[in-house]
């Protein structure tokens, strides 16, 4: 500070760094250095987890309808008010894209976004900050010489995240499900998410009602999962743009995603299928149930309706996916930035 008053001098930068170094002592310093690799660790956690979160509750709330009309069509056979003949069945995408809209209007494609933007937010974050940290309990493999290895790990890491993320969020799953199968111009059935998680925890099946259908959900997350990251991170290894973070790299990478979020969306698509419907039936006491379990609703599926509707919706889970291959693109763009 000048003599004269009112005036400001301006210190040369070492003699304020050193003015400042003056302030702590060197047990304070060491405090703002990372200690160890395990707080280095730490750190590249929570980086995966945000930008994990984040990548996918923006490509969610983009790709909501259509997300939307692919749980309706998928849903509406274990449907109480389509059962009844209350409401008409759905012929297949445009109908249903067109029915919703003239029912319950534009906001209701995004029915459920919320809690979906929510559930995602944690599955999408656990999932890519759990495979990173499972793929380093696996031994190292180069992908050019030990090319099966390589993709053996990370399709059980892959696996072994979305199954354990599951676990976490999957009452908010069972929510999103019953929040966006509300068909018809009448009064929906839950109010919101507090309300569908109330409901069906003081119904006949309790606090267990919210994980019906978690069992199929894990055997099937486990292709999906390892599908969705081992062909991902194998197929990012042998792309010859992988290093180009311009328009040609990211659209490179797009298309690689966009066929790896197909093929595991068609890998995993009929246990995803008999867990929405046992999720439909989870608020009802267990003598309305129409499926008593895992194989009796795969049996009955197949009995009544034929394999082909194992796959009812699977056309706008397709193009569903596009938001799951953005989700991909993005968290690598990101992390790149970040880098």
């Amino acid at each position: 500070i000048g003599s004269v008053p009112g005036s400001v001098t301006m210190l040369p930068p070492t003699q304020i760094f050193a003015a400042a170094n003056s302030l702590f002592t060197p047990a304070e310093k060491k405090s703002f250095v990372p200690a160890s690799k395990k707080e280095a660790g730490m750190m590249g956690f929570l980086q995966d987890f945000l930008v994990g979160g984040i990548s996918g509750a923006v490509a969610k709330t983009a790709t909501a309808p259509i997300e939307r009309v692919k749980l309706l069509i998928q849903t509406q056979d274990a449907n109480p008010k389509i059962i009844s003949g209350e409401v008409k069945r759905y012929s297949g995408i445009m109908d249903c894209f067109y029915r919703v809209y003239s029912e319950q209007g534009l906001g209701a494609f995004w029915r459920g976004n919320l809690t979906n933007v929510l559930r995602y937010f944690p599955t999408q974050a656990f999932n890519f900050a759990f495979k990173d940290s499972i793929k380093k309990l696996f031994p190292k493999a180069n992908p050019k010489t030990e090319f099966w290895t390589y993709f053996g790990i990370n399709m059980a890491s892959g696996g072994l995240a979305g199954a354990g993320s599951l676990l976490i969020v999957y009452p908010l799953d069972y929510a999103r499900t019953r929040l966006a199968s509300d068909v018809g111009s009448g009064k929906a059935q839950f109010n919101g998410l507090v309300d569908c998680l109330v409901k069906t925890s003081s119904g006949p099946s309790g606090v267990m009602g919210l994980y019906n259908g978690f069992g199929v959900s894990v055997i099937g997350i486990i292709p999906y999962r390892g599908v969705y990251f081992g062909l991902f991170d194998t197929a990012k290894e042998k792309n010859p743009f992988k290093n180009d973070h311009g328009p040609l790299g990211v659209a490179s990478k797009f298309a690689i995603a966009q066929c790896v979020a197909i093929t595991a969306g068609y890998a995993s698509y009929p246990f995803d299928t008999v867990r929405r419907r046992l999720q439909m039936q989870s608020e009802k006491p267990k003598d309305q149930w129409i499926y008593k379990g895992t194989l009796d609703c795969f049996g009955k599926i197949m009995a009544n309706e034929g394999m082909g509707a194992m796959f009812k919706g699977a056309g706008a889970n397709a193009i569903r996916t596009i938001g799951s291959a953005l989700v991909l693109v993005l968290y690598d763009e990101i992390k790149h930035l970040l880098a």
